[in-house]
This record gives structure tokens, sequence and C-alpha cells, in this order.
């Protein structure tokens, strides 16, 4: 069995309104890189103690020190030229939504210039007392910076390009291992937005088979996950961008391919805060020694979830994985990028934390 923290936050927090002012002031050159990271210091240090002081299991650093999650993907790569990449559809219930695309598209052989969490995870570390869990993106998001045209004079095709972004992030979280880091977990929108039929044409018409996709592209992640004494945990992601998500869809199309597939991924942190999501049933190809963190709590709604509720759900997924095996959190972070979802202030995400908290220690 898999360490499970039964009540477990997904990574990203909102940026307090300093922290953004001081991120502006430092590009502009109005802050030295000391002045800046101490404020990034302030900013974490109120973070852990937020979390910490909500009863979380375990804790991030809230991303805080990141433009976007995929800092280490998009911003710290050579190999990409700033051209705008293949696009996704972002969507809400009162508006049409938007189109977001990748500001880099892939043109070389990439090579990662640092290492952006090793930062993270060793100050976070030296100043949390629950464990400290730290988030690194899916190598295969980079399939929005491949060009068919551009990028093929590197790579013969994207899954070549997958398996050295995957060299990288594995080379990532063995660093972090070596600095004791325990619990790491792969942000995969790749894999959560498959489920919908829009963007699994929009990969089909870049030349990404979807059956290539859950088999080669599986065993391509399945590599990031080979670090010995970590606990990794794989997070479909669906899209948060000022409370819009990107797909639609239940687990059944991905299911058997990642829960059997990953044999190096002990936990699987799945977004269940709504009927978008689709069933509990696919759970039930789950093996019996991985477990699951169930995104129940919305990270994009104002809406306190009904205590009550979140109990009968979470006894309701029971019923296709063992309870023991089961974990409760949000269901992605709060703030993917800098803007953060479109909650009215900081203390509506604390009370969902707090409310994880609650409840799972109500029942485990």
């Amino acid at each position: 069995m898999p360490q499970i923290y039964h009540s477990d936050v997904i990574g990203s927090l909102l940026r307090p309104r300093y922290l953004t002012q001081a991120r502006d002031k430092f590009a502009s050159g109005e802050l030295s890189a000391a002045e800046f990271k101490r404020i990034e210091d302030r900013a974490v240090d109120q973070a852990i103690a937020m979390q910490e002081g909500v009863g979380l299991d375990v804790i991030t650093d809230g991303e805080l020190r990141r433009f976007s999650f995929l800092d280490q993907i998009i911003s710290e790569l050579d190999g990409v030229i700033e051209r705008e990449g293949a696009g996704v559809h972002f969507h809400n219930i009162t508006n049409p939504g938007f189109d977001w695309h990748s500001p880099f598209t892939v043109t070389g052989k990439i090579s990662q210039k640092r290492k952006l969490t090793v930062e993270e995870y060793a100050y976070s570390r030296a100043r949390a007392t629950k464990p400290v869990k730290v988030t690194l993106p899916s190598p295969l998001v980079l399939y929005s910076m491949w060009s068919p045209e551009l990028s093929t004079p590197a790579y013969k095709d994207a899954y070549e390009l997958f398996a050295d972004a995957a060299a990288i992030v594995r080379a990532e979280a063995q660093a972090l291992a070596d600095l004791g880091c325990t619990y790491i977990q792969i942000d995969s929108p790749d894999y959560g937005t498959l489920v919908d039929p829009v963007n699994r044409e929009l990969r089909e018409n870049l030349g990404m088979p979807t059956e290539r996709t859950l088999t080669e592209g599986a065993d391509i992640l399945n590599t990031v996950g080979d670090v010995p004494g970590v606990t990794f945990a794989l997070h479909l992601c669906k899209g948060n961008y000022l409370s819009q998500w990107i797909g639609e869809g239940g687990y059944d199309l991905t299911a058997e391919a990642l829960f059997n597939r990953l044999t190096n991924f002990d936990l699987y942190t799945l977004e269940y805060e709504d009927a978008r999501s689709g069933s509990f049933e696919p759970l039930a190809k789950l093996p019996d020694d991985k477990g699951v963190i169930l995104g129940l709590v919305s990270s994009k709604s104002t809406t306190l979830e009904s205590p009550e509720e979140l109990t009968a759900r979470v006894h309701e997924a029971a019923r296709y994985v063992g309870l023991e095996r089961l974990g409760l959190s949000t269901q992605c972070g709060f703030s993917s990028v800098l803007i953060g979802a479109n909650l009215t202030n900081e203390d509506v995400e604390e009370r969902k934390l707090e409310l994880v908290a609650e409840v799972a220690h109500q029942i485990w």
C-alpha cells in the first residue's frame, strides 16, 4: 500500500497581491533579486502556516515561486522559440470561454536550463512540520509546443520529444529525492483532457493518435516515476484558469491504461467536483496496491460544499475502492497560473482546505 495522506492538497494557491506586485517590480528592475526573494519567502511562509493551521496532512509551497505550474517545461528549456503553439479551448458556464495557446514551439533538441523545484523543496522542508509535496508537469504537456512543420527537424515525431521531456522531469524528481522529498505529484492536463472529444481531435490532427498516447505515451510517462523512495501521484487535470475548464468527460477512456500501465505511480488525484467528471465506476479498475485522492471540493467556486454530502460521496467511491485507499482534496489547485480562480478572497481558499481536513479527519 502506498503512503496516503487522507487530507491532501493539489498544489497551487492564490498569489497574495503583494507577491504579484513584487513580481512585476522585479521584472521591471525596481526590485533586486535579493529583495524579491525575501518577499517570495514571506508568501511561502504564510502558505505553509495556513495549510498546517487548517489541519491538512500534507502541504505544498503553493507554487508561489512560479508563474505557472508549467514553468519547469515552458520557461526553462533550450530548443524552443517564442512562437504560438497549439491551442486549447477553456469553457465556462456563463460565457463562451477563450482559446489558450502555448507561447513557445519546439524547434530543436530540448534541454533544461536549470532546476526550479530544488529551491522550492529545500526552503519548504526547513519550515514545515508536515510532509511536503512537490508538483512537476507531465512530459506529455509538450503536445501544445509541437509543430509538425517546425519540430520535425529535431524530432521524428512528438513521442520522441515526450521521451526527452520525461528524462528532464525524472532528473528533477531524482534531485528532489536526493534532498529527502518522498511525495511528488505529476500534473497531467494532457491525459486529464484527453477524455474530451475536442481535445482528442486536436491531438489526432497534430499526429498523436489516441491509442498511441494511451500506450507508448503512458510508458514514457511511467519512466518519470522510476525514482526509489518516492510516492508518485498523477493529477488528471481538466484545466483551471479563472475558474474555467478545458475538458469534460469521465475516466472510462483512460482508466485501463493509466491505472495499469503506470507501474511506477502509486496514487491518482482525480477531479470529481461535478458531473463533468463522470461516475466512480472506473475506479473498479484500480489495482489493489494503488490509491485515489478524490477531488470533491471545487477550487473554482465560492460555494462551500456540505460535509455530509462530501462524506456520502467518499463512501460511494469506497464501493469501488476500499476506504483506506482513498483520500480527499480539492479537484484542482487554486491558481495554476499567476491569475487564479475567480474566488472572492483568500479566505474562501482557506475555508475550502479546512473543509477538506475536517471531513477527512472525521472519515479516517
